[in-house]
């Protein structure tokens, strides 16, 4: 089970953190990757790592997913290069917080930009190929914030990531004639290279401790097999679903 020789994964938001750990796991189950960033030499470097590592082919292509034309293009780069485009992981994401008192227009239009309305434009992009091919699996990355509110004062993260799971579900539906299916990933604390000074400090341990049933945070590739499950052929008849992968936190609230 979980074959991927032959498929092609698109990976946004894939020269660091979660999104280049779920391009790991997938390159370790065989498959042929298109990996997007904004930072150029970081992103060359992960495909050439990825390609020596596992032995795959994997593409590395500049690209903000805020920018339409820049989506398009990397996607009319991919199908270039590898004809199709099976799996699409939306990962890439940022955030503007602030107290909704205070909070900008900027600080918001950024987050939403950025988080849900990236989303939309890359999976427009990818879904008309994966129409015409009659196969396809979408894969959201919401969060566990997504789910629940919190008194972070992280809004319009909470409003983007919520959005991105109803978009999930609408996507789904409309897509699931075409042999296509869309799901979302709600990720909780996870530890990456952006994260790991915040959730290693004593007083976030702490916090952990109380809030995740489990009592740390994810591990280094602990979403992967969550991802790879959503986008394999097996998953056939999964469609439409949020999935967290957060320690138990959503579950304890």
């Amino acid at each position: 089970m979980f074959n991927y020789k032959g498929r092609v994964v698109f990976i946004t938001g894939a020269s660091s953190g979660l999104g280049l750990q779920m391009a790991e796991g997938f390159a370790k189950q065989g498959a042929d990757l298109v990996i997007t960033a904004r930072r150029v030499e970081k992103l060359e470097k992960a495909a050439n790592d990825i390609e020596k590592k596992f032995g795959v082919k994997c593409l590395p292509v500049q690209c903000d997913v805020t920018d339409t034309e820049q989506v398009n293009s990397a996607v009319e780069k991919a199908i270039k290069e590898f004809g199709k485009i099976d799996v699409l992981v939306n990962n890439a994401g940022s955030s503007k917080g602030g107290a909704i008192t205070e909070m900008t227009d900027e600080a918001w239009d950024f987050t939403i930009e950025t988080d849900l309305t990236s989303v939309f434009k890359v999976t427009r992009a990818v879904s008309k190929h994966m129409v015409e091919k009659g196969y396809g699996r979408i894969i959201n990355i919401s969060s566990m914030y997504g789910l629940l509110g919190t008194n972070q004062q992280q809004t319009a993260y909470h409003a983007s990531k919520a959005g991105v799971v109803n978009f999930t579900r609408a996507v789904s539906a409309e897509l699931a004639p075409y042999g296509v299916t869309c799901n979302t990933i709600c990720p909780g604390f996870f530890t990456t290279e952006l994260t790991v000074d915040t959730l290693s400090t004593d007083e976030f341990k702490g916090y952990m401790n109380i809030s995740v049933p489990a009592k740390r945070p994810g591990k280094v590739g602990e979403l992967n097999p969550g991802a790879i499950f959503l986008g394999s052929e097996e998953a056939s008849y999964v469609t439409g679903i949020f999935l967290p992968i957060d320690g138990g936190w959503s579950s304890a609230k």
